[in-house]
């Protein structure tokens, strides 16, 4: 179907830059800003640590105004160079997207300080920091963008980011997982690349409001369940889904700890939310046609995920599949599509950014305690150091979906819509997921944390100090163990952005302002 043809003219009207305009921005602006500063004194190393955590500091502050902001008042709106949209490149602030940047960026200034013990002198002259900036600039911009060839262009920023992030070191383990994540990342981006090119072949814009208004006067004729296939394909390898997630156990266990937990919390959620909010906002009816797929897939990962788990020796390849499987369960609400689902997987994609990156952490601190990530080494730990074995307690508590920790009340809701929307065998994988969760991470707290030390193990690090990682730990249990006890708060947010994508005519009328008033 050939696109509309559209009056440019209508489009070229000066705008004046608001306060609220620069809010928008910050959570993209603040991390490109201090990424290059970070550059201009790349030879000074022992700064770098103080300069990234201020910048993540100041970024958290201005996603944490944003998302009050859209709580209060609903979607905020910034369109780039003073162009009205859909011409103009807009930034569109919702509680999804705020949301979900304010936990990411959260995770991340506590990772950032984590690595003042984890990247030394090498790491940082060879740009830890920097890459970490940049990085959480291009997550930012892919949950704030409302133009879905930028958010490409902010996976590609954050993409190649993460490349620099897993080479670090250079061993020959990094450069193999790095060679993996990069081949089978690139595959995904070309296919959201040509789905892309197909959209706007389609429709004549890619301004998401624009679309999601439009969307029904070409379903007749357009190609649209193609579309929106080419996307959950792309979207589904970005987020780590099966069958296409051979790419994560392949990768994640090889960088830095601190880098594989800032990738196990955030970067499969981005892939996640990309598929609520295209699928969702954008073809709410093909994915409907879908659902019986996509919850199957769901099914398929959580499952098939934490049986991996369970075949594993090494800590960080348990955690690995663990995060793979906290993907089927956040699909499990997409294939739902009901308010309850919907919340559901938004309160768990909290929950796992969360839990996920404190389980990594964790990882390090008993390597840097017990000398392994080895199962078959580790041992004892509890005697030696019992505050250790309680934050393992908390987080594997969590992450199987047990009180009083945050995994609890998302699985309840996505079992109660699964029951609701007459889906029994779905809500049987998201119990049965639990109770393997538990059974792998059990088997890790006993065979790691809680046994007798095994002869001839090695011994941790000589004089080893893990006052840093305790309170990174701490800085995360806090609103893990807040979202198990005091969930309203959490859950009224995720019900917010829930209603946000089933009717979207707040976030059309935040960008369109003109048409919504008429």
């Amino acid at each position: 179907m050939a696109a509309e043809s559209i009056d440019i003219s209508d489009a070229m009207v000066i705008q004046p830059t608001t306060l609220g305009d620069w809010m928008i921005v910050a959570p993209v602006g603040v991390p490109i800003l201090f990424a290059a500063i970070l550059l201009m004194v790349r030879h000074e190393t022992r700064l770098h640590a103080g300069i990234a955590i201020t910048g993540l500091l100041l970024t958290l502050a201005a996603n944490a105004a944003l998302l009050l902001q859209v709580l209060a008042d609903g979607p905020q709106v910034m369109t780039m160079g003073r162009w009205l949209p859909p011409f103009g490149i807009s930034f569109v602030a919702d509680a999804l997207g705020a949301s979900l940047a304010f936990v990411a960026t959260l995770v991340a200034a506590v990772c950032a300080l984590y690595a003042m013990k984890d990247i030394g002198a090498t790491g940082r002259r060879y740009g830890f920091y920097p890459f970490v900036m940049a990085l959480m600039a291009g997550v930012g911009g892919s949950f704030l963008t409302g133009d879905i060839f930028n958010l490409y262009v902010w996976f590609e920023v954050f993409l190649i980011s993460s490349f620099g992030l897993l080479i670090l070191g250079s061993t020959e383990r990094q450069l193999d997982g790095a060679t993996k994540y990069a081949i089978l990342n690139l595959v995904g981006t070309t296919l959201f690349l040509t789905a892309t090119a197909y959209l706007y072949g389609t429709f004549g814009t890619l301004n998401m409001a624009d679309i999601a208004r439009r969307v029904d006067a070409v379903r007749d004729t357009g190609p649209l369940m193609t579309l929106a296939v080419l996307y959950l394909l792309a979207f589904g390898m970005k987020a780590a889904a099966f069958p296409v997630n051979f790419w994560l156990p392949a990768s994640y266990h090889t960088p830095r700890i601190v880098t594989a937990a800032l990738f196990g919390g955030v970067l499969t959620k981005v892939g996640v939310y990309a598929l609520l909010r295209v699928l969702v906002m954008m073809f709410p009816v093909e994915r409907v046609e879908l659902s019986g797929v996509i919850a199957w897939v769901a099914a398929g990962t959580m499952v098939l995920g934490i049986m991996g788990a369970l075949a594993q020796s090494d800590v960080r390849r348990v955690l690995g599949f663990v995060v793979i499987s906290g993907v089927g369960v956040m699909l499990a609400g997409l294939a739902l599509g009901t308010e309850e689902g919907l919340t559901g997987t938004v309160l768990y994609a909290f929950h796992s950014i969360l839990a996920m990156t404190a389980l990594y952490l964790l990882a390090g601190v008993m390597k840097e305690l017990g000398g392994s990530y080895s199962l078959h080494e580790l041992g004892g730990l509890y005697r030696a150091y019992p505050a250790m074995g309680a934050f393992a307690l908390v987080l594997m508590l969590a992450v199987a979906g047990l009180p009083p920790a945050s995994g609890l009340w998302p699985k309840i809701l996505l079992v109660q819509a699964s029951l609701e929307s007459g889906l029994p065998w779905l809500a049987l994988a998201i119990l049965a997921t639990g109770l393997l969760t538990t059974i792998a991470l059990g088997r890790v707290y006993i065979l790691a944390i809680w046994r007798n030390r095994p002869e001839g193990a090695p011994s941790g690090e000589p004089n080893a100090r893990p006052g840093l990682g305790y309170v990174s730990l701490a800085l995360l249990c806090i609103p893990i163990i807040l979202l198990g006890v005091y969930p309203e708060p959490f859950i009224r947010i995720a019900e917010t952005a829930a209603a946000g994508l089933l009717d979207p005519s707040a976030y059309i009328g935040a960008v369109f302002p003109v048409e919504a008033a008429q």
